[in-house]
């Protein structure tokens, strides 16, 4: 009995987070209905703010919280059971499962070694050019793909290096950082470039389409053309941070790159299997730039999943396997919130709170408010993963973009690339994630050298907004406002 109760306080303790959420739920909705926002909308903050605890303190797995958001909406009256279901479901969560379908078809075909080979060849055994190499080979798949993909297949690589400099010259701490860092913020910062970047992009797109009136489309190409001049802005700037706060003392990669290529010869030349991968993975690519406009980027990526399937690449035990499916219940849930803050008008309230204290600093329209916003987003999103920010904030700030007559477009790409700016905290990314688990960094580390990071690019966001932005907006989006 004693051994049962002791049991029953520990399960309980380590859930007090839980409980913890619920009772700060439960104060906001107890609180009286301030001006301009309803009893409903008031509830919706109440699940956000409860959603929020979660996300950060992880009592519970994190799509519990996916089913609890969908399960308090019916409960609490703020929305039919049916409208709950189908707000479960779009376009934007299309893509993210078809997605991660083709990431798990990449790495069960080991097309990372071969990766791995061209990018030691390249860098010609210098460890600077390698570390500049795993940036920004990491930035330019990772755009492409997701970074939790190329995490997964870039740190073996790394981590490769990394143990046998350690076996020959002993630990390098500089030279651990140095490359795991760029590896990190490689993948992290990938997610501005392109709409499958980052499940946060589509969540966005669907936005622009829902909240928006009219409806703005955005496709595959009008978002790089938009987003990728800034990702290629920021990380040569990453690259030179990081060249100079690691200077490792090995600065000869030549011994490893020779085991690599003696590796990779003997695997012999590329099999059918990996030419078809990359014919799918450059098929869907093609797609994504010229059709999604009309069939939607989730079709495609769905068109690439079953691909894969129907040539005998994949079977499905290895998506049932591979990919993460809470991840994609997650995103629909936290779309789900979003769509559920506007319904309601929660989203115009909060909008038009935030909107009111800006103005009174002085902050209240502009480029100083689109900056004000970056700021928020980067601090919501080391808190919780970004989609998730995305999903809650991206109604609140698009209905602040109408009030202060800005340009919804404008907006929402400062929305979504700032919420990339996850650099301080392991769990803000799934990639970041990925490179802590390897158990080579301590948390603090990713804090005392990510704050800097944030910092330089919430400052070249800025540039980007007053400079470039507005002129591709206006083009894109030209009703759009200011």
């Amino acid at each position: 009995m004693r051994e049962q109760m002791a049991t029953f306080l520990y399960e309980f303790w380590k859930r007090k987070w839980l409980f913890v959420a619920f009772a700060v739920g439960t104060l906001v909705a107890l609180l009286p209905v301030p001006e301009g926002l309803t009893r409903q909308g008031l509830l919706v903050l109440a699940i956000s703010v409860g959603s929020v605890v979660i996300f950060v303190t992880e009592p519970v797995p994190l799509p519990t919280v996916a089913l609890m958001i969908a399960i308090s909406q019916v409960l609490l009256g703020i929305s039919d059971p049916k409208v709950v279901a189908k707000s479960y479901m779009s376009d934007s969560v299309f893509f993210i499962m078809g997605s991660l379908m083709i990431a798990v078809a990449f790495v069960k075909q080991k097309l990372d070694r071969r990766i791995a080979y061209i990018l030691l060849r390249a860098a010609g055994g210098r460890t600077d050019r390698f570390a500049l190499g795993v940036m920004v080979t990491a930035a330019l798949i990772a755009s492409l793909i997701g970074e939790h993909t190329v995490a997964a297949i870039m740190l073996p690589v790394c981590l490769v290096v990394i143990r046998a400099v350690s076996d020959r010259e002993g630990e390098d701490r500089m030279l651990t950082g140095l490359l795991l860092f760029s590896l990190a913020y490689g993948c992290t910062i990938a997610g501005i470039g392109t709409p499958s970047g980052g499940a946060r992009n589509a969540i966005m797109i669907q936005y622009w389409q829902d909240l928006i009136e009219p409806a703005v489309h955005v496709d595959y190409l009008a978002w790089v053309i938009t987003a990728y001049p800034l990702l290629l802005l920021i990380i040569p700037v990453l690259a030179v941070i990081l060249r100079l706060t690691f200077k490792p003392r090995v600065t000869n990669l030549s011994r490893v790159l020779a085991r690599l290529r003696v590796e990779i010869e003997s695997a012999g030349a590329m099999s059918v299997q990996e030419w078809l991968t990359l014919a799918i993975f450059s098929f869907t690519l093609i797609l994504w730039l010229t059709a999604s406009s009309t069939i939607g980027l989730g079709i495609v990526a769905l068109i690439g999943a079953v691909l894969f399937l129907i040539l005998g690449l994949v079977e499905w035990r290895d998506y049932n396997n591979g990919v993460n499916w809470g991840v994609v219940l997650l995103y629909a849930a936290a779309m789900s919130i979003g769509a559920a803050m506007v319904r309601t008008g929660a989203a115009e309230w909060v909008a038009g709170s935030y909107l009111g204290m800006m103005t009174a600093i002085g902050l209240g329209s502009g480029a100083a408010l689109l900056v004000s916003i970056a700021l928020l987003i980067t601090l919501v999103t080391n808190t919780m993963s970004s989609g998730a920010a995305v999903a809650v904030l991206a109604p609140i700030t698009l209905k602040i973009a109408a009030l202060a007559n800005i340009n919804p477009l404008a907006m929402g790409f400062v929305t979504a690339i700032a919420s990339a700016f996850g650099f301080l905290s392991v769990a803000s990314h799934p990639g970041m994630t990925i490179i802590y688990s390897a158990g080579y960094l301590p948390a603090r580390d990713f804090l005392r050298h990510g704050w800097k990071i944030a910092l330089v690019c919430i400052v070249l966001l800025a540039i980007y907004s007053i400079t470039y932005l507005p002129l591709i907006c206006q083009l894109l989006c030209p009703a759009g406002g200011n």
